[in-house]
């Protein structure tokens, strides 16, 4: 390789690229992993094969890895690859990168110009028999879960008319229904979103396009069993920017922030809008309706938590501009205006899970992360910058709040939450943990009712895992 990865905060120190391909036949283990914990954790993380073309980009470009940790009868095994994608293969045979900046294809080398710049590198989920890995700037893309290899783009079977898929989508664990959307659904910095529903066997029942007042970095969105919520942020996109080269993204607190609520049984005709304040949240805990009331559980920012994002914005931020609380916004749909209510849940934090069970629904105990200036300095871990370095458990009926800190050279990647087939057991929270000081990652397990105990087992990886977007567990049997 003739060009060294730049000394920026996204290609060095933890946030070095791994590039590592590997398999790791039963992982050692430390304490006791419980029995009926079987199945596979997935995870997406951003990995460039080589640096970038311009000399300069984000985190959220690099090329796809997925990395799976498969548990079986108390013993674990470890694969990790890249996603096989067209801008992979082009750069591997041109040796370099072709690409240039973050979702702007008006920069790319004159040899890439028309092919994918896909990379695949965010949200793996399993559903109708499929293991896609996602990002919100293309359709999905179809691995095997068992040897990871890339089958190729899914769009299912040729129905999807969006050119975009969400990196994240909403399962009713009732119907076994994946509801999702695409954002940019017509080309670079359109406002059209599509709006989708899956069968349980990935058979795509619906999808209808409606456009949003501006085009938005529309990373989440959320649902209940009675509504469908579409969250519209002012971190925005402009095709003639894009187009004379510049960022796809800039932070406009200009503009309000919309919530587009419709009946999930209804049309998008049915659409209803809310406004307020300038925000920012990528992602959302959880909704559930109550009567004519819709309400929204989730962590935002002042500001775009990105540094680059904020860099063209010219906008500098305090630490508190970018923690606020857990809220929960509440819209009456059966008054008129478009205001909300908002409510403190609990202290401010991320990457926010419930378990599968209470998906949609009204809900008691939510889990996820923060940073706690009392336990370490920060840790440079991931495209935001300082990583997460406490994740929490919320009582949302008590307000009670449990906390897991790691210790100071440590950080914390996102965690998923695995059922238990005991009675009243509510279940384990397994995630990475970063070891700074050693250059290593192990999983934690620990029991989600007791988080403040630690883990009862530590499954030790022995390499360096470069820090991931989102994870998901998938059981044993859905796999079989």
């Amino acid at each position: 390789m003739s060009n060294r990865f730049p000394e920026s905060m996204d290609f060095s120190g933890y946030n070095a690229p791994s590039r590592i391909e590997c398999e790791i036949f039963d992982l050692v283990i430390e304490g006791s992993l419980p029995a009926e914990i079987r199945g596979s954790w997935y995870q997406l993380a951003p990995d460039p094969q080589f640096p970038p073309m311009l000399g300069h980009d984000t985190y959220l470009s690099g090329d796809g890895m997925v990395r799976a940790l498969r548990f079986d009868n108390g013993h674990v095994d470890f694969r990790q690859r890249y996603i096989q994608s067209e801008r992979w293969k082009s750069e591997r045979a041109a040796r370099r990168s072709l690409y240039g900046l973050y979702r702007n294809p008006y920069t790319d080398d004159p040899s890439a110009r028309g092919k994918s710049r896909a990379v695949y590198n965010t949200t793996p989920i399993y559903h109708g028999g499929r293991l896609l890995a996602l990002k919100e700037d293309s359709h999905a893309m179809e691995l095997d879960p068992v040897t990871l290899e890339t089958r190729g783009e899914w769009d299912y079977e040729g129905r999807l008319r969006s050119q975009t898929m969400t990196a994240h989508t909403r399962l009713d664990p009732e119907t076994g229904e994946l509801l999702f959307f695409g954002y940019e659904a017509s080309g670079l910095a359109s406002r059209d979103v599509a709006f989708c529903v899956a069968d349980r066997n990935g058979k795509l029942l619906r999808e209808e396009w409606f456009q949003v007042p501006y085009c938005s970095q529309m990373h989440d969105f959320a649902a209940t069993k009675e509504h469908v919520i579409f969250p519209v942020f002012p971190t925005t996109a402009d095709l003639a920017r894009i187009k004379a080269g510049g960022v796809h993204w800039v932070w406009e607190p200009s503009k309000p922030t919309f919530i587009g609520i419709m009946p999930r049984e209804g049309r998008v005709e049915d659409m209803r809008w809310f406004r307020g304040p300038a925000c920012m949240a990528y992602h959302l805990m959880n909704a559930h309706t109550e009567g004519s009331r819709v309400h929204l559980d989730f962590g935002y920012a002042r500001v775009n938590p990105f540094p680059f994002i904020r860099e063209a914005s010219g906008i500098e931020a305090r630490p508190e501009d970018l923690a606020g609380g857990l809220v929960r916004w509440t819209f009456n749909l059966a008054k008129p205006g478009e205001q909300w209510e908002e409510s403190v849940l609990g202290p401010g934090g991320d990457m926010p899970r419930v378990a599968d069970r209470d998906m949609l629904v009204d809900y008691d105990i939510g889990y996820y992360q923060t940073f706690d200036p009392a336990v370490g300095p920060p840790l440079i871990a991931g495209p935001v910058g300082a990583g997460f370095n406490t994740i929490l458990r919320l009582e949302l009926a008590s307000g009670k709040v449990a906390r897991l800190p790691m210790d100071p050279r440590s950080t914390v990647q996102e965690h998923v939450h695995i059922a238990s087939r005991q009675p009243g057991h509510e279940g384990y929270l397994a995630f990475l943990v970063d070891r700074h000081d050693e250059h290593r990652t192990e999983m934690f397990v620990v029991e989600a009712a007791h988080l403040e105990r630690g883990p009862i087992a530590r499954i030790q990886i022995p390499l360096r895992l470069r820090v991931g977007v989102h994870g998901n567990w998938v059981p044993a049997e859905a796999l079989a």
